[in-house]
């Protein structure tokens, strides 16, 4: 078993798969957008999460759907201080914040958040990594291409895995020669994000190929209600199910994500996440037997 050194504490890694609970304190979230805008129904939902058992809370102040609205530095602040802030006076979970701003990492680190998850691997902000360098905070690097206004209108990569592996690699370098010790990182492949269908399908297929590159490093996925698994879902019209009805897609992905040895799932739906890694692990440890 390993660990994942996140400020003054350390997660084990390798047991079971972690949860990493979503929570959007955002208006216009793909998925959840103003469900958890007010302090109190923020609070109220991460310690729901946490009750069905989710091990971090991912505190995100700016939409990254496709075609989002920019959010000011001092506008992502002020969403993300006060419930990390309160968040870390009412609970042990670790605390992460999702922001690509080196700004915004450190007023949430200094509130109390142990993580910093930053789905731009370090392009749109390299002084991220001096802000979790400088906490010791956990950092998680997420490969994508593009920006959320123009990820949906790149070509596609030639090969994904090459591409996943390559851009990793290069965020990795950046993040140690700034500071960051390589057992505080964890890497995710960026489901969704400049991804095509077959590329995202592909990604959780060969996860087990990117866990072999990178064997050191754990591995976070997020698949949670993403618009692949509303294209599989779509009815007769061709029209994506919503968010709200992919959370047997999600779990799907998720049962597959774990079989194929991922460390961490970052989800909406906490409870049935959590069933699913319990039930997937038991039939995993019973394949190992066999």
């Amino acid at each position: 078993m390993n660990f994942w050194h996140i400020k003054d504490r350390v997660v084990p890694i390798g047991g079971r798969t972690l949860i990493m609970g979503i929570l959007n304190v955002t208006p216009d979230s793909f998925s959840d957008g103003g469900q958890f805008f007010s302090l109190h129904s923020a609070l109220a939902h991460a310690q729901q999460m946490i009750s069905e058992g989710a091990d971090i809370i991912d505190v995100g102040g700016e939409s990254t759907r496709p075609g989002g609205e920019p959010v000011s530095t001092e506008e992502e602040i002020r969403r993300v201080v006060p419930v990390i802030e309160a968040l870390a006076k009412r609970v042990e979970t670790p605390i992460s914040v999702d922001t690509t701003k080196s700004e915004v990492a450190r007023a949430a680190l200094d509130a109390g958040a142990a993580i910093v998850n930053d789905i731009s691997a370090l392009r749109f902000d390299f002084y991220v990594a001096d802000a979790a360098a400088r906490a010791g905070a956990g950092l998680v690097l997420m490969h994508s291409r593009g920006t959320p206004a123009t990820m949906h209108r790149l070509p596609p990569a030639a090969e994904i895995m090459h591409e996943v592996t390559s851009s990793l690699r290069a965020s990795i370098n950046m993040a140690e020669r700034r500071g960051v010790k390589r057992g505080s990182i964890v890497i995710d492949p960026g489901i969704g994000f400049g991804k095509t269908q077959e590329q995202n399908l592909e990604l959780i297929a060969k996860l087990d190929e990117l866990i072999a590159a990178f064997p050191d490093l754990p591995i976070l996925i997020g698949t949670s209600r993403k618009s692949f698994i509303g294209r599989i879902l779509a009815d007769e019209s061709g029209t994506l199910a919503p968010p709200e009805d992919r959370v047997h897609g999600t779990i799907a992905t998720i049962t597959a994500a774990v079989l194929r040895g991922a460390h961490i799932v970052r989800v909406h739906d906490v409870k049935a996440a959590a069933e699913t890694i319990l039930v997937t692990e038991s039939i995993r440890e019973n394949l190992r037997t066999m």
